[in-house]
């Protein structure tokens, strides 16, 4: 598994690779490599999902719609945590840490009410991007 930017990665199912686009969230976009550099708040979300999925066990929970209109798979994305039990919420952890929003497209609603107060609790101590001044 590898990290595309904070919202979305790639893993491979089978003999095939998928990008996954997380479920109910938005993170900063990061330009084309030849831009003129990454958007700071981009690349710091980049670099949370990275040092929080990146080469980790993980499994994926689907909702309703199973893909979108550019043909990612949307999912849940939970990985296994170093001598944890639970599985943490990749989703959920980058809103938690402030470095995405959520971004809630019916009808994959699943943790909608979940992921309201992550980002409300976010925003009110000020963690992540909603900390930039």
């Amino acid at each position: 598994m590898w990290v595309v930017d904070g919202d979305t990665i790639h893993v491979r199912v089978g003999a095939r690779l998928e990008k996954v686009r997380y479920i109910g969230v938005n993170a900063p976009e990061i330009p084309h490599p030849e831009a003129r550099g990454w958007r700071e708040g981009g690349a710091r979300a980049f670099e949370v999902n990275r040092r929080l999925v990146a080469g980790r066990e993980a499994r994926r929970e689907l909702d309703v719609a199973r893909r979108d209109n550019w043909g990612r798979l949307l999912a849940y994305v939970f990985v296994k945590r170093a001598r944890a039990r639970k599985h943490l919420m990749a989703n959920a952890e980058m809103l938690r840490r402030g470095y995405a929003q959520v971004m809630t497209i019916p009808p994959n609603v699943k943790y909608q009410a979940r992921f309201l107060k992550l980002q409300r609790e976010a925003r009110e101590v000020r963690r992540g991007l909603w900390g930039r001044g």
